[in-house]
């Protein structure tokens, strides 16, 4: 079998590399940080442990896959899988509160009947079988199958089946996600519950497609997922499947260029050769592959290949400009009151100046932004049983510079979560989209979303093979997107077209 240089070791990039030592390659991961696992990051302090990227799991499906396909040691002998519930509490701008059961139709349903009034779970039921409709009509080509040549059959046709809406003696059927909201759940507290979820994955309602209805659907079916000790054991045991398969990982070692010859990719030079001798000139060293996997952002990819030509013609190009994320770690004293709810979403009160101040043309924090605030239910989180660790995490413009006012801005929202937030307050950690820039390279630390059918193909992501033979490309800035799931699936079926070849079709 062939060698294999894997550019990145982030969760797309290592699912690809154990997939891929498993078939016989031998894998070396040239990660330029000290460590792995990308968005899944950990930040530590005076006993206290926070997850910097993703808090949960959904689709906990795609990495009981890759666990299963790569070794003998199921997902959850590696890693405490825990099912949240309520799935998610929501606290809307009049105030109104309510706990979703997890992955339960008719628990939501009820639950929304006695918060918002009768009715209103029914519509939203009604909503999620439209949403399972879309979801069959692209789980495979937007999750399991590489993106298709003839993509723009995905992009000029919208596969949620919208309700017919009268309005202005015309008969119209929602195109957008928030007029969805608008015409077929026709309540403002439901409208901001499903626009919710697009604003998690830095998706605006108001142009996303109606069949980013998808996004709720799957946390719906699939159910929210939580690991003990935190998102980054889920890397860990990435890691250590990758290592027990073979996988070589070169740590601080950043890749210079992609080397080419006779126009197809043979390997990766560095800036350096790790083993020279201490006090020696640096040279370039050039290490041979037969396939080169790179699992980085598009700006990043772009330098690797200067002067090739990567993408162009009817192909899809690569998603820029995406919002980012702001995470506030708080390290409370007190510990984590008995039944609250592992994740609460707090709406904004002005919904209009979020969306305008988010991705209007002058980008700015909002006044009141909308946050979700994590309180894990896990004890490990903290240094003992009077303290507790909180994670709130806002979408941002990409490239924001946060001001000690947006983080006061973050805690008066936290508030309405946890009313005794400042009276508990021990320090506080900002992690700024700058921080995320830095991790991953991506401008203005932009956070992909995951790919969505309809909208001319702007939130569809470039196929994982490239122009250049040989090369190929992982992670959430390539099909099918951003989030864990997506991620590995990508990891998937990159494996998949370098064992099997471009014929390959996706698993079955």
């Amino acid at each position: 079998m062939g060698r294999i240089a894997v550019i990145g070791a982030g969760m797309g990039a290592m699912a690809a590399a154990a997939r891929l030592a498993v078939a016989g390659h031998r894998v070396v991961v040239y990660e330029r940080a000290s460590t792995y696992g990308g968005a899944l990051g950990r930040f530590e302090r005076d006993g206290f442990t926070f997850d910097t990227g993703p808090g949960l799991l959904r689709v906990p499906a795609v990495p009981r896959d890759l666990f299963v396909k790569t070794g003998k040691e199921p997902l959850e002998a590696c890693v405490g899988l825990v099912q949240v519930d309520p799935s998610a509490r929501h606290v809307f701008a009049d105030g109104t509160e309510v706990s979703l059961p997890n992955a339960s139709r008719a628990g939501v349903v009820t639950a929304l009947d006695q918060a918002l009034g009768a009715g209103a779970g029914e519509r939203w039921g009604d909503f999620l079988v439209r949403a399972r409709e879309a979801w069959d009509r692209t789980r495979r080509p937007l999750l399991e199958e590489p993106l298709w040549p003839n993509w723009r059959m995905l992009a000029d046709r919208e596969p949620y089946p919208a309700v017919a809406h009268r309005r202005m003696l015309r008969t119209r059927r929602a195109a957008t996600l928030a007029e969805v909201g608008a015409w077929e759940l026709r309540e403002p507290r439901l409208a901001a519950l499903l626009e919710s979820h697009a604003l998690a994955y830095g998706l605006d309602p108001r142009v996303a497609p109606a069949s980013a209805a998808v996004l709720p659907y799957m946390e719906h079916a699939f159910g929210t997922w939580y690991v003990r000790g935190g998102m980054r054991e889920l890397a860990r045991a990435v890691y250590e499947r990758c290592l027990a398969r073979g996988v070589e990982f070169r740590f601080g070692t950043p890749v210079r260029r992609i080397v080419e010859k006779d126009g197809r990719a043979v390997g990766v030079e560095l800036a350096e050769d790790p083993s020279r001798a201490l006090g020696s000139a640096a040279a370039p060293v050039v290490e041979d592959a037969d396939f080169v996997v790179a699992g980085v952002a598009p700006e990043v990819l772009d330098r690797l290949v200067a002067g090739t030509a990567l993408r162009g013609g009817d192909e899809v190009a690569p998603q820029r400009g995406m919002p980012s994320r702001l995470t506030v770690l708080l390290a409370l004293r007190g510990g984590r009151p008995a039944g609250v709810a592992h994740r609460t979403v707090v709406h904004t009160p002005d919904r209009d100046q979020e969306l305008e101040r988010l991705f209007g043309e002058r980008p700015g924090f909002p006044a009141a932004p909308t946050v979700t605030v994590s309180r894990p239910d896990d004890p490990g989180l903290a240094p003992d049983a009077e303290r507790e660790a909180v994670t709130v995490t806002v979408t941002v413009p990409s490239g924001l510079r946060v001001s000690e006012a947006d983080v006061e801005r973050v805690l008066d929202a936290t508030r309405r979560a946890v009313p005794d937030v400042r009276e508990r307050l021990l320090w506080h950690e900002v992690r700024a989209p700058a921080d995320i820039a830095e991790a991953t390279g991506a401008e203005g630390g932009a956070v992909p979303a995951p790919a969505l059918a309809a909208a001319a193909g702007r939130l569809l992501h470039p196929s994982n093979g490239t122009r250049v033979p040989g090369l190929f490309t992982v992670g959430g800035w390539t099909h099918p997107g951003g989030g864990l799931p997506h991620a590995g699936m990508s990891g998937a079926l990159v494996s998949g077209l370098i064992v099997e070849g471009p014929d390959f079709r996706g698993s079955q």
